[in-house]
């Protein structure tokens, strides 16, 4: 009878054992599935919703950086259909200048081909620059992003531009402010020339003194 209670609870210590190694191997296992990355300021690991996971599924913008000088608009569309069908393409650029700012996005019809892009295109050395490819999930997508997508950039024409602004008519208020800043970087020009100890004497400017409309006073 002793050598069966003995046995018995030989057996029960043994799947008790078992049942704490089970258990713990099952949370192990669990935490290392729910531990999608461990995050860079420290703590426990974290877990990705499934949400973005399902909206990177989805995402067919990419981000594209470091793009080099001369790689533009076609040369772009060029080289980057060659993964897929591609629905619309946009490079940032300065107002003003037109110049690039060297980042732009691209969307492709299929979220596959987008993902294979950004898993290949990633880091890839083009022209000296390692381009940056990432993937923009649709919540994040700015809705001005495509913003005059549709129309190719054309360089403004800046000769007519300054051309028109120079020959414009001006107003007597206008004109008096032009001639006060033309005066002043010409006293500023004749002051660096005194300070330098050069005997020179600057002519004067045509025009400067223009006189002001006299006042017409009608009889009663």
């Amino acid at each position: 009878m002793v050598s069966k209670l003995k046995k018995t609870t030989l057996r029960k210590q043994q799947k008790k054992k078992v049942n704490k190694i089970a258990a713990s191997a099952k949370k192990a296992e669990a935490a290392s599935t729910a531990a999608d990355f461990l995050p860079l300021e420290g703590g426990p690991a974290r877990k990705i919703p499934a949400s973005e996971k399902k909206s990177e599924d989805r995402a067919t913008v990419l981000y594209i950086g470091r793009i080099p000088h001369g790689f533009y608009e076609t040369e772009m569309e060029g080289f980057f259909k060659q993964f897929g069908n591609i629905k619309r393409l946009r490079i940032a650029r300065n107002r003003k200048t037109g110049k690039s700012k060297n980042f732009g996005f691209i969307q492709f019809e299929s979220p596959e081909v987008a993902k294979i892009v950004a898993e290949t295109m990633h880091n890839y050395l083009l022209f000296e620059h390692l381009l940056q490819v990432q993937l923009i999930p649709p919540e994040r997508v700015h809705p001005k992003v495509w913003k005059g997508v549709s129309r190719w950039y054309t360089a403004p024409d800046w000769v007519q531009i300054e051309r028109s602004r120079h020959d414009k008519e001006r107003t007597l208020e206008g004109q008096r402010k032009l001639l006060e800043r033309i005066m002043k970087t010409d006293q500023k020009r004749r002051k660096r020339i005194e300070d330098a100890g050069i005997d020179y004497k600057c002519p004067e400017i045509v025009g400067s003194n223009q006189p002001l409309p006299k006042k017409i006073k009608f009889a009663d």
